[in-house]
């Protein structure tokens, strides 16, 4: 997962992508934010997500690519369904479509769009969710129709509070949360569960995932070398030792075998997939690691 808003370019992202590929990890997906947030002083700023993941699904042949999350405060339903749309045919049924209530208030000010109260943010991810899905699914009017049936995999992103995990329960394939230990994932399952009983739909049919920073190395030596580029562009004044000793049994911070049973930890707590978050986007060897070494370890 690529925050795309920290500056990364088109030439960055092809690199990404290709990489994640022939690494033969399953999934590319990247932030939908306009305005940086983590590299201050770098240059911070994003290419569109979703005319991104338009050209990356013309250069790319395997790898399913998606949002985590686009907020509805971004654009109308009608234009948010059709750019999905739009990538699921270049990529030929490729696409995952992560979606959320929007929480940056600093680049709707900047971009000019209504950042909105909480509640009215959430009011209106249902209402989105429901003209998306209707759009995909039974309006006649709009065409084309998706190339996954009956709709592309629809992700809702949220803390599991009721607000997000109602509409989720309702027009969702899968349930991504952030910002959540293993006890905390634990308590989101929970909290899924319960909706879904309440509805009348099947628990196993909502998995949740979970999106973390990643930092992973073959060896202790290789760990270093990763972490060290990360402290330089995020923790100035931190160093490599800080970090590491910083890291809790929830961070997914430590060699391949470290992150595997941390993984695995998560797995237990009701985690189905993790999408790991890379923040140092220049660093394509981590990506390597991730791909060849660490999938194999959680297999």
């Amino acid at each position: 997962m690529i925050e795309g808003q920290e500056g990364v370019t088109w030439e960055q992202w092809v690199a990404l992508a290709r990489t994640a590929e022939d690494a033969g990890i399953e999934a590319l997906f990247r932030s939908d934010h306009y305005l940086g947030i983590a590299r201050p002083g770098r240059g911070g700023g994003s290419l569109d997500a979703w005319t991104t993941l338009a050209g990356l699904a013309a250069v790319t042949k395997r790898i399913h690519l998606g949002t985590l999350v686009s907020p509805v405060t971004f654009r109308p339903a009608a234009v948010l369904a059709k750019s999905i749309v739009t990538v699921d045919h270049i990529s030929n049924g490729r696409v995952e479509p992560g979606i959320g209530a929007g929480w940056f208030e600093p680049e709707h000010d900047v971009y000019g769009f209504p950042f909105l109260t909480a509640r009215e943010r959430v009011a209106l991810l249902r209402e989105q969710l429901e003209t998306i899905v209707r759009h995909w699914t039974e309006d006649d009017d709009h065409q084309p129709k998706p190339v996954q049936r009956p709709h592309p995999h629809l992700i809702v992103g949220g803390s599991g509070k009721r607000g997000t995990v109602e509409p989720a329960v309702r027009w969702a394939n899968e349930y991504n949360t952030t910002g959540a230990g293993v006890d905390a994932c634990r308590e989101r399952r929970d909290a899924l569960d319960r909706a879904c009983e309440q509805a009348g739909r099947d628990p196993a049919t909502l998995p949740l995932s979970l999106m973390r920073t990643c930092i992973v190395g073959s060896d202790d030596a290789d760990l270093r070398d990763h972490a060290g580029r990360y402290v330089e562009i995020y923790r100035s004044g931190t160093s490599v030792d800080d970090l590491l000793r910083s890291a809790d049994e929830d961070d997914l911070i430590g060699t391949v075998d470290q992150v595997a049973e941390r993984l695995r930890e998560y797995e237990r707590a009701g985690v189905t997939r993790v999408m790991l978050q890379h923040l140092v986007h220049e660093d394509l060897e981590l990506v390597e690691i991730i791909g060849r070494e660490l999938k194999p370890a959680v297999a």
